[in-house]
């Protein structure tokens, strides 16, 4: 789990510099303290070890003029006679950390993280027996914890964490006589062993214990169980084993947050029992949070499950060996938001009970084998954003939840009888699936209500009929699957005109006629179509449609102009007077509205450019113009008179009317916004039925085309250019974070050319990019914008949308990787690194890319945690991403430089 700690400053443009050593201070020399000249000297030596500044971070090191203790991140004691403080975190600087850093003998905080420090620990540091707080995290530090630091007997703070260490952990870390220790986090490498505490061990003061993602095995030690101030317990994703602590559990009474996921814990009496554990816990009467998910639990959910601390508010068991049915004493949890039990051995019912619970956002109870009915007082749950569950039928309260904001999963059951009408209530929901069930009937019309819908999957059912032409208006509609169905009939012709959907599929239906390859369609195959012998026409692969002699199409035009004739000598004179009219009328309208743009244009002071002329750029904002689409509107390519090429966002005109503040105040926010990696407005142009952006085009089209090219020979992305976008992106969301002139809660959206952006209370985004907390009606937030950075990150990793887990039955992205992390990343490396790089590739590059592929992941989890608080800032992230980048720079010069040398 992600912790928080001092921001850090986007970096600037540097190079690889080498530091001059200062010449002596005068000042000091006068001042003839031993202690501060001996402190300045080790901190001359330490500079050495330092290959790296691009930021130009130790200039004030290199200057004779500056005293010692007004160094950067130095601070002396108040009486200027030694150096108790040297804080160099975030400074993008890259080396070794010196030995010599062990001569600031008055040392209490020693901070380096989030930099690019490679090399080892050196053990001297265990000589700075005054050290209360010692951070070395998010560097590239390797090899083994030096058992010196159990020296550091005063340390408060250790965290190590999120770096490249392997081996056991020393003994004398925990063990060391020490009682102080209230913070240790050494997560995130590739630590192996046990958990090293005897019982001899002392850590009373313990508060946080960070050991996730790692190696480490065997059981967790009871001593921990001394620790009774312990907070905060996270060994998620290891190999430990035994059965769960309950022991040690039961004497942790300020336990708030235990994170026991993905390892290979049992329950007690031979795994068949999870009542001890479950009673254990109800001592901890503040706990929030409990994770059990991904090991080997068995037995029946007990009916002390009742009695846990009622503050808890997420609580996932998913992916054990859990039978039997759901107690009803579950209600008692009052505050829960989130309940996961997916993926285990559980029947029965679901107790009506748990309706109770009406804080609850987000259940999954998928993968089982319950049965029954669906309780019908789910649908009235104020707050539930995501239903992931069972079989039985749908009740018209369930299928009308109008709360319902993120998904909807009924997918993989025995859902029977027609899809219920009150499914068009639901008029907030970004993805429906009801796949792979025995439902039957025709699908109604009344779905085109579902108007933020975006994800639709009614495939694997018996619906029959025609598919209605609603399905094809919805306004944001990117994935619909209706596969292995019973419908007939044409395709609908507003599929083929949607300019969102991304992907279909048709197959094994009896649907019929002739199927073109433009528009939606363009990007299809066959694979779209299989299963319906009925259909021909240009998609590749398919068979094309017979040609016919129609006789008739002579016959019918000479009838019509036969008819036509007289008609018009009636009718047809009185109508083009008429038009005339309105011609004249339209032309005083026009010139108003240029006035009125022109005014507009003025008060602003951007550049004067019409409707019309926009108009003209766009081709009459013709089909063949658009290049986007997003929750937002619609975006055309175009072309003014003067050949500059623009992309103009036009606003659909009831979300702009829905956009807090005026139209105007948003486009003085957007133009104050300057930074080099954000696109530039041009222009606008705002009528009371018109709204758009003008903005520059963009050449190199959008990154969803370079991540999945349409045509198998055109050229992707390699990893340096992938890392140097995200980096690219992370830079901007910080700058409109916490530089921009008025702060900017900016959503990234996967693929628009231009995203609009709102200050407050604008929520927007596609299933999959959208975060959790937003679905339950939070207020937007910068953490928002983290998640989705998060899941574009694992998207550029993975190569996978996140819809197209929603397809693999995953709730999304982050559970599909996690599923995967940290034992079994080789189905996500392998294929990454084979997209990112070539045969010509050396083996050192290729080991570097793989470690950077491995930290994009873990970077990604980081930042789409459920919990906005647990993660990073996108300061952080531009800081990492910068690293990243700097660090495959490197790599690839080193890899010029042996090349070359070898020639």
């Amino acid at each position: 789990m992600y912790t928080t700690s001092q921001p850090v400053r986007l970096p600037d443009a540097g190079c690889r510099v080498a530091p001059r050593v200062p010449t002596w201070s005068s000042a000091i020399d006068r001042a003839g303290d031993s202690q501060i000249v001996s402190d300045r000297a080790s901190l001359v030596s330490f500079m050495s070890g330092i290959v790296s500044d691009p930021r130009n971070a130790l200039q004030s090191w290199n200057s004779s003029d500056v005293h010692v203790c007004n160094w950067t991140g130095v601070t002396c004691n108040s009486a200027r006679s030694a150096i108790v403080t040297l804080d160099l975190s975030g400074r993008s600087l890259g080396g070794t950390i010196s030995p010599a850093i062990a001569g600031l003998s008055k040392l209490i905080i020693l901070d380096l993280s989030r930099n690019f420090f490679g090399g080892r620990i050196p053990p001297e540091i265990g000589s700075l027996v005054e050290l209360q707080q010692l951070s070395l995290t998010w560097n590239f530090l390797e090899g083994t914890i030096p058992s010196e630091l159990g020296s550091l007997r005063k340390l408060v703070y250790l965290n190590l964490g999120i770096n490249k260490l392997s081996g056991d952990i020393p003994e004398e870390i925990f063990c060391n006589g020490s009682s102080v220790l209230e913070y240790a986090d050494l997560s995130n490498n590739t630590l192996t062993g046990k958990i090293p505490l005897r019982g001899e061990c002392e850590l009373g003061a313990l508060k946080y214990l960070l050991l996730w993602s790692n190696r480490l095995v065997g059981p967790v030690p009871p001593a921990l169980a001394k620790s009774t101030r312990l907070m905060w317990l996270d060994l998620e994703s290891n190999m430990l084993s035994g059965e769960l602590p309950s022991g040690i559990v039961h004497k942790l009474p300020r336990l708030q947050y235990l994170y026991l996921s993905y390892n290979n814990f049992v329950s007690h009496d031979g795994n068949t029992n999870l009542g001890p554990f479950f009673s254990a816990l109800a001592n901890s009467s503040d706990l929030q949070e409990l994770e059990l998910g991904a090991n080997k639990l068995g037995g029946e959910l007990p009916a002390s499950i009742g009695n846990l601390p009622r503050t808890l508010r997420q609580f996932h068991l998913a992916e054990n060996l859990i039978h039997g049915s759901i107690p009803p004493q579950i209600s008692n949890l009052i505050n829960l938001t989130l309940l996961n039990l997916s993926s285990n051995f559980l029947n029965g019912t679901i107790p009506t009970e748990l309706c109770r619970l009406q804080g609850l956002e987000r259940v999954y109870l998928s993968n089982n084998s319950l049965s029954g009915e669906i309780p019908s007082a789910l649908g009235d749950l104020p707050h539930l954003g995501l239903l992931d569950l069972l079989s039985g039928t749908t009740p018209d309260e369930v299928a009308g939840m109008r709360s319902l904001k993120i998904y909807l999963n009924l997918s993989s059951n025995y859902l029977h009888g027609a899809l219920p009408l009150e499914l068009s209530k639901m008029d907030m929901v970004l993805a429906i699936d009801l796949s792979s069930n025995n439902l039957s009937g025709t699908i109604p019309s009344q779905l085109g209500s579902c108007i933020a819908l975006e994800f639709l999957n009614l495939s694997g059912n018996m619906l029959e009929g025609p598919l209605p032409f609603s399905i094809g208006q919805l306004p944001y509609l990117r994935a619909l699957d209706v596969s292995s169905n019973h419908l007939i009939g044409a395709i609908p012709q507003s599929l083929q005109a949607s300019p969102t959907l991304k992907q279909l599929n048709f197959s094994f239906n009896g649907f019929s006629g002739n199927v073109s390859d433009d528009g939606a369609f363009a990007a299809l195959t066959e694979d779209s179509f299989l299963g319906n012998s009925g259909l021909c026409g240009s998609i590749k692969g398919m068979k094309a449609c017979k040609k016919r002699r129609h006789y008739h199409l002579i016959i019918v035009p000479i009838l019509l102009s036969l008819v036509v004739t007289p008609i018009f000598c009636v009718f047809g004179y009185p109508l083009t007077l008429r038009s005339k009219i309105r011609q004249k009328l339209a032309s005083f309208s026009k010139r108003d509205m240029v006035v009125e743009e022109k005014q507009e244009s003025k008060e602003h002071r951007y550049p004067k450019i019409s409707y019309r002329q926009l108009m003209e750029a766009t081709g009459g904002f013709n089909p063949s113009s658009l290049i986007g689409s997003g929750q937002f509107g619609h975006v055309y390519k175009g072309v003014l008179q003067d050949n500059t090429r623009i992309a103009v966002k036009v606003l659909d005109s009831k979300t702009a009317g829905e956009i807090p503040g005026s139209f105007k105040r948003e486009c003085q926010i957007l133009k104050r916004t300057r930074h080099r990696n954000l696109i530039r407005i041009i222009t606008i142009c705002s009528r009371p039925d018109f709204k758009a952006l003008v903005l520059p085009l963009m050449s190199n089209g959008s990154l969803e085309r370079h991540l999945y090219p349409s045509h198998k020979l055109d050229q992707g992305l390699d990893l340096v250019q992938l890392v140097s976008i995200c980096s690219d992106v992370a830079e901007a969301v910080a700058y409109l974070h916490h530089y921009s002139p008025v702060r900017v809660v900016h959503y990234v959206p996967p693929y628009d050319l231009a995203s609009f952006c709102s200050t407050d209370g604008l929520l927007c985004g596609s299933v999959g990019y959208i975060a959790p907390e937003y679905g339950m009606g939070k207020r937007a937030s910068t953490q928002g914008d983290v998640y989705s950075f998060g899941v574009l990150l694992l998207e550029i990793v993975t190569g996978v949308r996140p819809t197209d887990v929603l397809f693999d039955g995953c709730s999304s992205l982050h559970e599909w990787v996690k599923s995967h992390y940290p034992h079994n990343l080789d189905p996500i490396v392998q294929p990454a690194l084979s997209r990112c790089s070539t045969p010509s590739m050396s083996e050192y590059l290729r080991k570097a890319c793989c470690e950077v592929i491995v930290e994009l992941i873990e970077l990604g989890l980081m930042c789409t945690q459920y919990a906005p608080s647990t993660r990073p800032s996108m300061m952080d992230m531009a800081h990492e991403m910068s690293t990243l980048k700097q660090y495959l720079s490197d790599s690839s010069s080193q890899e010029m430089e042996a090349t070359s040398s070898k020639r």
